[in-house]
């Protein structure tokens, strides 16, 4: 983008020029695609030669690949044969996660302007490339069956949360039953090779979880909590009646005066239209009370820390068990936020991050680092290594 003066003394706002280093980079890995040769191997070769990416980073098969649907990626930028989109997607807010989310818009809502002194590849090739992703897609959802690495695969227990504690990158599925770096496998920039079966991962992680979650100051805390939580919620409860109370109270009154004033011949229609929405009103609020009357007071459980022993220990049978499985794995999930898998010799040292690990630290003294019957914590206490 280069900013220049108009014909009448103006900054322009902004003009596209063609970058010939890097348009000499897009043609080679159109070619090369459209070649046979593998967005991965393109992404491992581009890197072997030091060849900067996107924002000056290293390059990823995703990179390269993208989003056909979404038009991202190098091999679906319509902008290398002379078309720019404004408008293909839009993003919502997520009510219960906050994040923003983008959702493709429809093609008669896209905006496309013909910029044709930017087109950078011959139109032959862009087709090449487009025949062999449609071939690619059509290999890769035959007979219903995904591919590994070209569409989603399905989700295990701790997909996702994985990071590489050598490069701080993804750790994803290889093969069938295997889980390594991805910066390993697709960019060949971290040096970490090793890796570790899912089923014994899994284990490990779940032990290392039961382990922790027995410490007696986690219980502790966790009692503490429940016992704060009861008490805030009966409490907003509380406070929840009497305003409902007052506002009852206030639409009994309301309602008596529209009716006085009709009785003395002040019949207007916005009147009726009132009392029509108060008597609404009235019976949503007597249905709110009557609720509330016939809720029984929530007692403390006289044996939480028991419960919540014999909740840790049904851990593996839960997720085993088809009937709880689903709301097993929300709770687990919830007390991590990022697996570390760290190369130690000719295996991976496991390192759990998360609400676990601040919440098992609050049973720890401050100078303390090393719990007793636990795992190692770093020094920042949000860690544990099993």
């Amino acid at each position: 983008m280069l900013r220049s003066f108009t014909a009448d003394g103006e900054v322009s706002t902004g003009d596209r020029t063609v970058n010939e280093e890097q348009a000499t980079i897009v043609r080679r890995i159109f070619e090369d695609y459209a070649a046979g040769i593998s967005p991965r191997a393109i992404a491992g070769k581009l890197n072997d030669e030091g060849v900067d990416g996107p924002l000056g980073r290293g390059w990823g098969a995703s990179t390269i690949y993208g989003n056909w649907r979404r038009g991202t990626g190098i091999l679906n930028n319509e902008l290398y044969v002379g078309r720019l989109i404004w408008n293909r997607q839009r993003f919502i807010k997520d009510p219960t996660s906050g994040k923003r989310q983008a959702r493709l818009n429809p093609p008669k809502d896209w905006i496309i302007e013909d910029v044709s002194d930017l087109r950078i590849l011959p139109q032959d090739l862009w087709k090449a490339v487009k025949a062999r992703q449609e071939a690619t897609r059509n290999v890769a959802i035959s007979d219903g069956v995904r591919k590994l690495g070209r569409t989603k695969r399905a989700k295990h227990l701790f997909s996702g949360m994985l990071t590489c504690g050598e490069c701080g990158g993804g750790v994803i599925q290889v093969g069938k039953h295997y889980y390594g770096c991805s910066a390993t496998r697709n960019k060949g920039t971290c040096s970490n090779r090793v890796t570790i079966k899912r089923s014994e991962l899994e284990e490990r992680v779940l032990i290392g979880l039961k382990d922790q979650l027995f410490h007696p100051g986690l219980i502790a805390e966790f009692v503490k909590a429940y016992q704060e939580e009861h008490n805030r919620l009966t409490a907003q409860t509380s406070v929840n009646k009497v305003k409902t109370e007052h506002e009852f109270t206030k639409v009994i009154s309301q309602t008596d005066r529209i009716v006085d004033a009709i009785a003395e011949g002040m019949f207007h229609e916005s009147r009726k239209t009132k009392m029509d929405s108060l008597g609404v009103r009235k019976a949503d609020l007597e249905n709110d009370l009557a609720n509330a009357k016939a809720k029984a007071p929530v007692l403390l459980h006289p044996g939480l820390a028991d419960l919540y022993r014999d909740t840790v220990t049904d851990l593996s049978r839960a997720l085993n068990d088809p009937a709880t499985k689903a709301e097993a794995t929300v709770i687990i999930l919830s007390l991590l936020t990022e697996i570390r898998l760290i190369p130690e010799g000719d295996g991976l040292a496991i390192e759990l991050v998360g609400e676990l690990a601040g919440l098992f630290a609050l049973g720890v003294a401050q100078k303390q680092t090393r719990p007793p019957e636990g795992g190692l914590f770093d020094s920042s206490g949000c860690g544990s290594r099993i």
